[in-house]
């Protein structure tokens, strides 16, 4: 509220400015810290109706319900699975040599940058699952188009028009408020899923796969950045993509006290602990998806990216890990 107020009750551009990074904020909040985390079902426990997963429709054009089953279920549960885990590359991009290569990777790294930029986009289309059956994809476009409507009516229309004389200045600082939000939001998920080092798997690591060997590829399927109290509020504390993995309905604000005690075990194990600044991380996920849009043959055997060593190499630490775990 008090952004918007900045925005329409103020005729410099400074208030414009400050009112609309206020309101992207808010946005990105909204998004990462309450949206994400309440669909997760963290908060059901205390059995407010406000705050619960089952009633909880977030702030952008994705339609919550249609999120969770393609979120909570088949990313989380199937998690970086090749044919499994939708979010593995969102359907449009390459990045493990385990997805063959065709030319159409070649614009992959503008297909990145037309993702970041209509993130909110891609996450409500994300959310049709095209394994349903003809009628149940219908109910779920129709669920899709009515949230999408509402949405728009609500960012480019309604406060526009609350805003009388200023509605040019609401218009303008709500679609700019809804392209920051999804600028940050992709960053925050591509720096938890992508970075140099997290691991692929092919379907067959799901035969006869333990729970201890479940909660080892979460583990190896994901990645932290390191972050202050500010920057974790702002990305849902999902700085701790790790730990998010294996308690994903674990309320977000003790993510950073479990991380406390799951590094010491993955050290205890040999176990990757993958983790460096959100610059660190961002680049090298933009090292990956660069250099995955072109064919393997470019690289050597020996390149230092995980996302490009040869299957076998890294079946082999898998499974080693997995004995170790075994063996504890």
């Amino acid at each position: 509220m008090a952004a918007r107020l900045l925005i329409a009750g103020t005729r410099s551009k400074a208030g414009w400015v400050l009112g609309t990074a206020a309101l992207g904020f808010a946005k990105s909040v909204e998004n990462m810290e309450i949206g994400h985390n309440v669909s997760h079902g963290q908060w059901d426990w205390m059995n407010d109706p406000e705050i619960h997963s089952s009633t909880w429709e977030w702030d952008m054009v994705a339609v919550s319900s249609q999120w969770k089953s393609s979120h909570n279920y088949r990313h989380h549960v199937f998690s970086n699975v090749l044919g499994e885990d939708d979010d593995l590359g969102f359907g449009v991009m390459r990045v493990t040599t385990d997805q063959p290569w065709s030319r159409r990777h070649l614009l992959q790294p503008l297909q990145n940058l037309f993702l970041a930029l209509t993130f909110e986009w891609g996450i409500a289309l994300h959310g049709i699952d095209l394994g349903r059956t003809r009628a149940e994809k219908i109910t779920q476009t129709k669920a899709l188009a009515g949230k999408i409507t509402r949405q728009g009516f609500k960012d480019y229309a309604l406060w526009p028009a609350l805003s009388l004389k200023r509605w040019r200045r609401t218009l303008g600082a709500n679609a700019v408020a809804n392209l920051a939000r999804n600028l940050w939001a992709y960053v925050v998920i591509f720096c938890g899923h992508f970075p140099d080092g997290t691991q692929k798997f092919t379907p067959d690591v799901l035969q006869n796969e333990t729970r201890a060997e479940w909660y080892l590829r979460q583990m190896l399927g994901a990645a932290n950045f390191k972050a202050g109290r500010f920057l974790g509020f702002a990305s849902g504390n999902l700085c701790y993509q790790i730990e998010h993995h294996l308690f994903p309905d674990l309320p977000s604000n003790r993510l950073a006290e479990i991380a406390e005690r799951v590094r010491p075990l993955c050290d205890r194990y040999g176990l990757p602990y993958l983790t460096g600044s959100l610059a660190h991380q961002y680049g090298s996920t933009l090292g990956i998806i660069h250099r995955l849009a072109f064919p393997d043959r470019f690289f050597g055997r020996d390149a230092d990216v995980a996302a490009i060593r040869p299957r076998k190499r890294r079946q082999q630490r898998v499974e080693r890990r997995r004995s170790a775990v075994r063996a504890a």
